[in-house]
Parts: C-alpha cells; sequence; structure tokens
C-alpha cells in the first residue's frame, strides 16, 4: 500500500525513537504484568501464613513495580508524543515543499476548500499514525514475545497457549478493526474533506449569501454536511467500544485456557498452587497491549485514505521542472541584448480550445518602461505566468537577459524578476513580517526606505505599534491603496533588475490610484518594467505601449502616437474617458 510506504517513509529518520517509545511502551506493559504477578503470589502466598520475612521481597515488588509502571508510561507518553509532534511537522513541510512547485498549474483545477482540507484536515488526521496505529501492534508483538519467554521457565505449554492466545487476539482485535473501519473511514475522509470544502466556498460568499437572504439556507446546507462527519465518526467510536468488549471476552478465553491447562499440570504436582494463580494473572494483565489495537484497526483505513488524497497532489509532475544544468543569473543585465526577449510565441492552457497567446513578437530594452494593454482575455496575465515560469510548454521562444527562460532555475527566477501581482496576498502577520518576505535579511532602515519609496512611511510610523503593527486578516485592518502600497515596498526590497506589473491599480480609487502611480514610478526608476493593464491611466509614463487582442499583438506604439492612429487602442481610450468623466 503506497499510502502505508510513504508514511513510514516520512518516519524512518526517527526510527530511533519510535523503537525507544515502543520499548517503553512494552515494558509499561510488562511492568503491569509484573505487579499483577507479585501481587498475586503476595496475596496466594499469605493464605499460608508465611513468616514476615518471607514476603518482604514480594513488598518491595509490588512497590517497585507500581512506581515504576508509572514513571515507564509518562516516559512513554511523552517521548511518543514527542515523535507524533515530530512526525506531524515532518509531514506538514514534506507537504508544502511538494506543494510549491505545483503552484499554478496543477493547483488551478483544484477547488480552493478541498485544498484546504488536504492541507490542514487530512495532514491533521495523521497526526496520530504513530501512537494509534504505528506503535500498538509492536507493543503487543514485544509484550506477546515476552510473555512466550517468561512462561516458558514455568511450563511450554503454558508459553504456547498464553502468548499464542495472546497473538491470535493481537490479529483479531487489530484485522476485525481494519475490516470494520474500510468502508466508514473512507466514507470518514470524503464527509470531511465536503465538508471542509463547502464551509470555505459558506465563508468566502457569506456577505453575497447576506445580501441575498440566503445565509440560514446555506448554514443548514453546511449543517448536514456536519452531521455526516457526526455520523461517520459516530460509526466507527461505536465500533471501537464493540472491539473494546471483545478484547475483554478474549482476556476472559486467555484466562480460561491458562486454567484449564495449570490446574491439571498443579494436580500431579508439575505445578505450585501459588504459580498457578500468578501465571493465570499474568496472561490477564498481558492483555493492556491489546487495549488500543481495534482504534488502530479501525482509525487505519481513514488515516490511509487521508494519506491517499495528500498523495494524489503531491505525486502529481509539476508543469515546470528545473533545467540540468541551470544557467547563472547574469549581476546586471547587458546593455546590448535585449532584457526580455519573445519570438513567435504560443501558448495554449491545458483543455484549452483556443491559444492564450498566438505569434507574439516582443523585444523589451534594458531600462525601458513598457505597458501590455487589451480587453479582459487578450493575453495580459498569460504573458506575465509565462515571464514567470509558472507554465511551461510553450512554442517558440523565450529569452531573458540573452537567456532561454527555461534555463534558469524556478527559485533564480525572482532574482531576475520581480512581480507586483494584481491580487495582493497580506499574511496574517505584523507590516513588517509581511515586508521581510521581500528580503528576509532586510535591515531596519532598508525597511523604512521601502516603505517611504511607496509613499507609505509616515502612515506606518502613525500606526500603534509601527512596523510591527498587526495587518489583519488578508490585511483588512489597512485600507485598499494602504495594501497595495505595503505590496509595492515589498517589491521594492527585491533587487530584481526586471519588475512586472499585474493590474497594480485595479480596484481602486482615483485619489489612492493616483498615489499609487506616484509609488509605482518611483519603484520602477532604473529597472527594466512591464505593465499589464486594462485601466488606460498614466499611459504617457510609458516608454512604449502594445496592446494585445485573442492573443495577438495588434498595436505597437507610443500613447500619443497610438491616438493619433485611431485604432483599438484610441477607442478604449476614449470610453475610458468617458466613463471616468460621466
Amino acid at each position: 500500500m503506497r499510502e502505508l510506504r510513504a508514511l513510514l517513509a516520512l518516519a524512518r529518520p526517527l526510527a530511533g525513537r519510535i523503537l525507544g517509545a515502543v520499548l517503553l511502551g512494552a515494558a509499561t506493559v510488562g511492568a503491569g504484568i509484573g505487579l499483577m504477578a507479585t501481587s498475586a503470589w503476595l496475596i496466594a502466598s499469605a493464605a499460608f501464613h508465611p513468616s514476615i520475612g518471607d514476603l518482604q521481597v514480594a513488598v518491595v515488588g509490588v512497590r517497585f513495580f507500581s512506581i515504576s509502571r508509572s514513571v515507564l508510561r509518562y516516559a512513554e507518553r511523552l517521548l511518543s508524543h514527542g515523535v507524533t509532534f515530530r512526525l506531524l511537522a515532518r509531514l506538514r513541510v514534506w507537504f508544502f515543499r511538494r506543494l510549491a512547485p505545483l503552484v499554478p498549474a496543477r493547483l488551478g483545477v483544484l477547488h480552493s476548500g478541498d485544498l484546504l482540507s488536504r492541507a490542514v484536515g487530512d495532514v491533521e488526521s495523521l497526526e496520530g499514525f504513530y501512537v494509534r496505529a504505528l506503535a500498538p501492534p509492536l507493543v503487543a508483538a514485544a509484550v506477546a514475545g515476552g510473555l512466550a519467554v517468561g512462561l516458558a521457565g514455568v511450563d511450554g505449554v503454558l508459553a504456547a497457549v498464553g502468548a499464542g492466545i495472546l497473538a491470535v487476539g493481537a490479529v483479531l482485535a487489530a484485522g476485525l478493526g481494519w475490516a470494520l473501519g474500510r468502508r466508514s473511514g473512507r466514507r470518514l475522509a470524503r464527509a470531511r474533506a465536503v465538508l471542509g470544502r463547502r464551509a470555505v466556498e459558506l465563508v468566502q460568499g457569506l456577505s453575497d449569501l447576506a445580501a441575498a437572504g440566503r445565509a440560514e439556507e446555506a448554514a443548514e446546507r453546511l449543517s448536514g454536511e456536519a452531521r455526516a462527519v457526526t455520523r461517520e465518526g459516530f460509526r466507527l467510536g461505536l465500533g471501537e467500544a464493540g472491539l473494546g468488549a471483545l478484547v475483554l471476552i478474549l482476556a476472559g478465553v486467555g484466562v480460561w485456557a491458562v486454567v484449564r491447562i495449570a490446574v491439571p499440570l498443579a494436580g500431579a504436582g508439575r505445578l505450585g498452587g501459588v504459580t498457578v494463580v500468578v501465571v493465570t494473572l499474568a496472561v490477564l494483565a498481558a492483555f493492556e497491549a491489546l487495549e488500543p489495537l481495534p482504534a488502530a484497526g479501525l482509525r487505519l483505513e481513514e488515516q490511509r485514505a487521508a494519506m491517499a488524497r495528500i498523495l494524489e497532489i503531491t505525486e502529481a509532475r509539476p508543469a515546470v521542472l528545473d533545467p540540468e544544468d541551470p544557467a547563472a543569473v547574469p549581476a546586471e543585465l547587458p546593455r546590448e541584448k535585449p532584457a526580455i526577449r519573445c519570438v513567435n510565441l504560443r501558448f495554449a492552457y491545458p483543455g484549452g480550445r483556443e491559444p492564450a497567446l498566438n505569434g507574439i513578437d516582443l523585444e523589451v530594452a534594458p531600462g525601458e518602461r513598457l505597458a501590455v494593454v487589451g480587453p479582459s482575455g487578450a493575453g495580459k496575465s498569460t504573458l506575465i505566468a509565462l515571464l514567470l515560469r509558472f507554465y511551461g510548454g510553450w512554442e517558440g521562444r523565450i529569452e531573458v537577459a540573452g537567456v532561454d527562460l527555461d534555463r534558469f532555475a524556478l527559485e533564480d527566477v525572482p532574482r531576475l524578476i520581480a512581480v507586483l501581482e494584481q491580487r495582493t496576498h497580506l499574511f496574517t502577520a505584523t507590516v513588517r513580517e509581511n515586508l521581510l518576505l521581500g528580503r528576509r535579511d532586510a535591515a531596519e532602515d532598508e525597511l523604512w526606505a521601502a516603505l517611504e519609496l511607496a509613499g507609505l512611511a509616515s502612515e506606518v510610523a502613525a500606526m500603534p505599534q509601527g512596523l510591527d503593527t498587526w495587518v489583519g486578516e488578508q490585511g483588512l485592518a489597512l485600507s485598499g491603496g494602504q495594501r497595495r502600497r505595503l505590496a509595492i515596498a515589498r517589491t521594492a526590497l527585491l533587487p530584481a533588475p526586471i519588475l512586472l506589473l499585474d493590474e497594480p491599480t485595479a480596484g481602486l480609487d482615483r485619489v489612492s490610484e493616483a498615489c499609487v502611480l506616484e509609488a509605482l514610478a518611483r519603484l520602477a526608476a532604473g529597472r527594466t518594467t512591464v505593465t499589464v493593464t486594462h485601466r488606460l491611466v498614466g499611459m504617457e509614463r510609458h516608454h512604449r505601449i502594445v496592446v494585445l487582442n485573442r492573443g495577438r499583438m495588434i498595436e505597437e506604439g507610443t500613447h500619443h502616437e497610438l491616438l493619433a492612429a485611431d485604432g483599438a487602442y484610441a477607442r478604449m481610450w476614449r470610453i475610458q474617458r468617458e466613463l471616468i468623466l460621466g
């Protein structure tokens, strides 16, 4: 089973800790067996009224095993939970590292709620893999082996029967648990995924639902999904309780079998009466090792299904791969070569009927400010996505600084090209932490210089905690213009010589737009800049403008040249001016 192999591979570096925790778990059960055996010997022997001196060793043994059992249990829990948290940390880091190369080409088809469910819910459901699935069978096997060795010194038949019943009980408890949990575990994983997806949908669309008066209906639908999760969880809990009762029955069967064999041996003088009591209760105590096995079997399928959902993503082949021999990133753009050059560039999205870009021939000189405009769907954002190597499989050529773009390693592209995306993502953190995403080793004065460039320094200085002010979820504590200018400051910390601006003023009012345009002008100074926009504002600041429509270049020139040509650009300009001026 590839899911279990993947989990075991993640756990392999923790093998030493896992072995230690298993030994401590087995030793804990062993201490319980010792406590039960010495207690039985003490009580049974006391019936014959021996001297107190004959009982001293047993009294000390009871104290030793009772104390050691508590100490061993504490140590086992401490180590096993440490293994659990380390394994969970490894799983999250491994999942993120596999996820990052898939953005956005492979993940664009996934629902955000489904992806969140896998990244959070499925990963968290695996946190009990070691404690609930891996360790209990190993502990039971160790206890069964130890019991067989211990009873072999008393009688070989007793050893075989006692350890055999314990082994059979372990197989039954775990096997039946797995059989009962197969369907319920898969259903529970699916139900949790649906619930997570639906919850994200409703939270993201809550304002629209409230405006349409459908919030109560949506809440009831979400409640139905939650009830489905509860039902599946109840079924698993019911199965676990029933298998727990089965373990108690098996313990009773084990005790009966041992008594049935031991009593005739005592009658034949081969065993003492006290020994019969000790052996019987020792076997009974050994069944403590079987108590976690039903849950291990029941939860195994749930964990396997969760891992299968994770592997569906992590085993996907990235759309873009690093070259075998990556090209070195130049210290600066060579002046004699185009900063960006596209030759007969064609690209279609997977499953797309028409190409998003069709025969683009474009050169951007070092230091040039180029605007790429056109209606929605013209191919503007696709051009930026290809320049950032978010997608592969294009036809034609893309060169940056005279080198084919696909010869650069993915991690080197941000050193060449910085991007200010249309959707500014601010993390739920402080101003400082969001800025440090641009360059994590930036000094305090460099952060303030970036804020000054973005026209935000005075506003951040006036905030309650300055750079350490919390910006809220998605930066909701800031205005739209402040969010955009904070993103500009973050981009300013990137030393890349080429700058891509994707709809930099979209969604802003005219005052905020003017502030952002001034900040962008300072940001673009000395850099090669490509601005993708459908808003024809500040166009005269660009050296050249390219007009796209349906993936083709239909016009090219300066702002005034294109207005004089009275083509598509001029029509777009007039329409937008009429809308702005009313």
